[in-house]
């Protein structure tokens, strides 16, 4: 009997050795994700932040001007933007096999 329960004794120790070991590896790992993660999201603020920089309407209508003879672009206006009621969306019929679909409605309109 003691025999047995020295050999069963070694046995789980061996095993909760492993299992240390193993837990601590994952947690390292966790932590590694973790940290890139946390860059990943600095990256992408970084990245937001010169977008909106990049796309200041003053820069956009100033580009617009400068490259006018070879882009032909002109300058933007508020009356050159339209309203959500005047899209034309396809009718029901159409979106039946789309997934994911997102509904639009306008300001003030309520489901």
């Amino acid at each position: 009997m003691f025999i047995v329960t020295v050999i069963g004794v070694i046995c789980v120790s061996v095993w909760a050795y492993q299992e240390n070991y193993s837990t601590q590896r994952i947690i390292k790992e966790t932590e590694k994700l973790e940290r890139e993660i946390g860059a990943a999201q600095a990256r992408l603020a970084v990245l937001r932040a010169e977008w909106a920089y990049l796309n200041r309407p003053d820069r956009l209508r100033d580009l617009a001007e400068i490259n006018y003879n070879d882009l032909q672009l002109l300058p933007l206006r508020p009356d050159q933007f339209g309203i959500v009621e005047q899209v034309a969306y396809p009718s029901d019929d159409l979106l039946q096999g789309v997934e994911n679909a997102t509904e639009v409605i306008a300001d003030g309109e309520r489901p």
